[in-house]
């Protein structure tokens, strides 16, 4: 079963700038070999429940390992028999729009 899975991760305790411990989950999202979408605000992750949870796990683990407090948003859709849906989702509104869309 496909899932895709947004979430945003960032330690309370650390003050206005969290780019360094945001790029260590960067890091290990980008080791994992999942299909993945880095946003602003969020990351998209798509692949088995397990898989993307444990990345998820595992992201939180390396950050709490430098932070007191420590903030996880998290949503996901899953789909049986699915799979590239990070990039058709997006694809197919375009299609409809008959343009690209900003990235």
């Amino acid at each position: 079963m496909s899932v895709l899975l947004e979430f945003s991760m960032f330690p309370l305790d650390k003050g206005e700038s969290l780019s360094e411990y945001v790029a260590k989950s960067l890091d290990i999202i980008d080791k994992s070999g999942l299909t993945y979408q880095f946003t602003p605000m969020a990351t998209i992750l798509e692949g088995e429940f397990d898989q993307v949870m444990d990345v998820v796990k595992q992201c939180y683990e390396k950050m709490n390992e430098d932070c007191d407090r420590v903030l996880c948003n998290m949503k996901f859709d899953s789909r049986k028999n699915s799979s590239g849906r990070i990039t058709a989702k997006t694809k197919k509104v375009e299609t409809i729009l008959d343009k690209e869309l900003s990235k």
